[in-house]
């Protein structure tokens, strides 16, 4: 008796694998893997859970002060809508400049502190972004960026250092 409810049972499940409807395919390409950072424009902003970057897809990056002014525009609306904001608005005149992976922003009106970890933040880590995109044999990771606004210059810093709390 055990034998035709054994062989019933066996059946009942190969015709469950076996008529499950997937057919067997060949393997399918879906291009490269994610690796590292994401590649592009990112402009950061301030949000109240710390920087976020937002891409900017299509932007084509200039020079770095390109990259503030992109910067200055602000979160479009859906990204203000999440929480962003931005944080930075720089007085008077200033200019960033690169020399390979040292990247200085120069703004002798502004005012910045040391102590003021978002808005530096969305400085140094879209300037650091802006040089990658531009030098793309560099990685944002490796770029150093120095504030020097009114008063004692700040950094230089990494990225890293303001995503990291």
């Amino acid at each position: 008796m055990r034998t035709p409810r054994l062989r019933a049972a066996v059946a009942l499940l190969l015709a469950a694998v076996a008529g499950c409807g997937i057919r067997p395919t060949e393997v399918v390409d879906a291009g490269e893997p994610i690796a590292g950072l994401a590649k592009g424009m990112r402009i950061y902003f301030a949000s109240d859970t710390g920087l976020r970057g937002v891409s900017r897809p299509g932007v084509q990056v200039r020079n770095l002060d390109f990259a503030l002014k992109l910067l200055f525009a602000g979160p479009n609306e859906a990204e203000q809508k999440s929480g962003l904001t931005n944080l930075v608005l720089l007085n008077g005149s200033y200019h960033a400049f690169a020399t390979g992976n040292r990247v200085t922003l120069d703004a002798p009106d502004t005012y910045l502190s040391a102590d003021d970890r978002l808005r530096n933040g969305q400085l140094v880590c879209s300037l650091a972004r802006a040089q990658a995109v531009l030098h793309p044999t560099l990685r944002p990771d490796d770029i150093q960026v120095t504030l020097r606004p009114k008063g004692e210059p700040l950094g230089p810093y990494q990225c890293s250092y303001f995503l990291g709390s």
